[in-house]
C-alpha cells in the first residue's frame, strides 16, 4: 500500500481535505435526513428516552437511554456506549443500546461533546482528555437512575471510541468491564497514519500548516473546516476501507445528517491536541477488570485492536469475526456478537 494511502488515513481524523467538495448526498433519491431519523428500528421490546448530563467541564452531553419495556430485575445492569468517532447516537451507538436493552441492560448512547446534539463551541472538534471524560460523565449520569445498579456498570467503545473507552476504564475504576469493537486508537492514528507509515518530517509538516491555520482561525474569530472525512462519490479505484466508509456513511444504510462522518466536517485544526496527547499509556490499570476486544478479520483497523491486545494486561480476550471488515461491526447485527457481549457483561458485572 503506497505511502499516501498512510497519509490519507491520517486526514480522516485530524481534519484535512481527503474528500472533494461534490454533490451532497441529502439530494439522493428516498434519503431519510430528517433531524429525528435513526438508522434503525426500535426494538418492540424497548423503550427510548432523551436525556442530558454535563461532563466535568460542563459541557451538556445529550444521549438517549434505552430500557427494557419488562425488565427482570429491579436494579438493572447498564452500559455507556458511543462512537464510532464522528459518528453520531442515531447510527451504531444507538444500535448498540437497542439491542443490548432488549437482552435487560439499561443502554446509554450518547453524543460526544461537541458533536451531534451535544454541547461545546466551537462544534466538530476532538479531544483526548475530553473524549475520555465523555465515558465517566456517562457513569455518573447511569450512576444516579434509580433504576439502575451502580456497581454494575460497563462501556462499549466503537472504532474510535474503542480506545477512549479503555483510555476511560484505566483511571474510571467504577467501570466493571470494557468492551471495544472495531477499535481505533485515534491519537496514534492522527499523530503516527496507518500502520505508524507517517515520517517525522510529513508530522513536522502537519503540525506547522494546523499551526499557521491557527493565526487565521484567531483572526476570523472562529474556526475554519476541512471537508467532510469521506467522499461524497467514490470512483472505484480507493482504498476498500474508503469504499467500505462510503457504504456506511454517506448512504441510506448509515447516513445522519448530524453525522460528521456523513454531512459535516471536522476543524482544520482538529488534530493539534490529538497529536500530542496520545492514550492508554495505562491500559495495563485496567486489570483486574476485564476486557472483551472484537475486530474483523478483514477489518484494515485490526491492528489496533491486536496491539492494545497485547499490551492489556489479564484478564482479557481478543474475538476476530470471520470474513468481517471494520464498518461490518457498526450494524450488520448477523456479523456483530452480541449474544456474546451480553454473556460478557452478565459474566463480569457483579
Amino acid at each position: 500500500m503506497r505511502i499516501t494511502v498512510f497519509i490519507a488515513m491520517s486526514f480522516l481524523f485530524i481534519g484535512q481535505a481527503y474528500a472533494q467538495k461534490k454533490e451532497s448526498p441529502q439530494n439522493k433519491k428516498n434519503m431519510k435526513t430528517e433531524w429525528e431519523h435513526y438508522t434503525f428500528q426500535l426494538s418492540d421490546k424497548v423503550t427510548r428516552q432523551k436525556v442530558s448530563f454535563k461532563n466535568r467541564y460542563g459541557i451538556t452531553l445529550c444521549g438517549d437511554l434505552y430500557l427494557p419495556k419488562n425488565p427482570q430485575t429491579k436494579l438493572l445492569p447498564a452500559l455507556a456506549i458511543s462512537g464510532p468517532f464522528g459518528a453520531v447516537k442515531e447510527q451504531s451507538s444507538g444500535l448498540y443500546a437497542n439491542q443490548m436493552a432488549e437482552r435487560g441492560y439499561a443502554a446509554l448512547a450518547f453524543d460526544p461533546s461537541y458533536t451531534g446534539e451535544s454541547g461545546g463551541e466551537p462544534r466538530n472538534i476532538a479531544s483526548s482528555d475530553i473524549n475520555t471524560e465523555d465515558f465517566s460523565a456517562s457513569a455518573d449520569f447511569l450512576g444516579l437512575q434509580k433504576n439502575v445498579d451502580r456497581n454494575k456498570i460497563g462501556i462499549i467503545g466503537i472504532c474510535g471510541f474503542g480506545g477512549f473507552a479503555l483510555n476511560a476504564v484505566s483511571i474510571d475504576k467504577r467501570i466493571k468491564a470494557v468492551a471495544t469493537t472495531s477499535m481505533y486508537d485515534i491519537p496514534r492514528a492522527a499523530s503516527k497514519g496507518y500502520y505508524d507509515k507517517v515520517t517525522l518530517e510529513q508530522r513536522t509538516k502537519t503540525l506547522e500548516e494546523m499551526s499557521l491555520q491557527r493565526w487565521k482561525d484567531a483572526e476570523a474569530g472562529r474556526p475554519e473546516y476541512g471537508n467532510c472525512p469521506n467522499p461524497n462519490t467514490i470512483k472505484g479505484d480507493e482504498p476498500q476501507f474508503i469504499r467500505d466508509y462510503y457504504d456506511y456513511y454517506k448512504t441510506e444504510r448509515g447516513f445522519h445528517k448530524r453525522s460528521i462522518n456523513s454531512n459535516g466536517a471536522w476543524t482544520k485544526t482538529n488534530g493539534f491536541s490529538l497529536m500530542n496527547m496520545p492514550i492508554l499509556a495505562y491500559i495495563k490499570e485496567i486489570s483486574p477488570r476485564p476486557i472483551l476486544i472484537i475486530a474483523g478479520e478483514n477489518a484494515h483497523s485490526r491492528y489496533f485492536s491486536e496491539d492494545i491486545y497485547k499490551a492489556a494486561a489479564e484478564p482479557k480476550e481478543l474475538l476476530i469475526i470471520p470474513d468481517a471488515v471494520h464498518v461490518d461491526l457498526y450494524d450488520r447485527k448477523e456479523k456483530i456478537p452480541f449474544d456474546k457481549l451480553d454473556a460478557f457483561f452478565k459474566n463480569n458485572l457483579k
